[in-house]
C-alpha cells in the first residue's frame, strides 16, 4: 500500500476529504519522527512502539575487494508490534 492508497483509506473510513486525510497522516508521522529525534520511544497501542537503536561502530569487510573497512556508529529507528497486531497478522 502507497502514502496516496492509505490516504485515501483515512479518508474514506472516516468520511473526511483526502486533504484533511493526509494533513492527519503528515501529522501522525510529524510526532513520530519528532519522538524517536529525541531519543524518546512513541508507543501506539494496537500498533506498536517505535524506538531509537544505537548501532555500536565496528570493522566491516567490503565484499568486492575484501578489504577491511570501519563502519561507523550510527542510530536507526527500531519497530515492535503490539501483541493484538501480531495476533491479527496470525489470524
Amino acid at each position: 500500500m502507497t502514502k496516496a492508497e492509505l490516504v485515501a483509506k483515512i479518508a474514506e473510513v472516516a468520511n473526511i476529504t483526502q486533504t484533511q486525510a493526509n494533513k492527519a497522516l503528515q501529522t501522525i508521522i510529524t510526532a513520530v519522527s519528532d519522538e524517536v529525534k529525541n531519543d524518546r520511544s512513541l508507543n501506539i497501542a494496537g500498533l506498536g512502539t517505535f524506538s531509537v537503536s544505537r548501532r555500536a561502530a565496528r570493522s566491516g569487510i567490503n565484499p568486492r575487494t575484501r578489504e577491511a573497512i570501519s563502519i561507523p556508529a550510527s542510530n536507526s529507528v527500531k519497530f515492535k508490534c503490539s501483541k493484538a497486531l501480531k495476533d491479527v497478522v496470525n489470524g
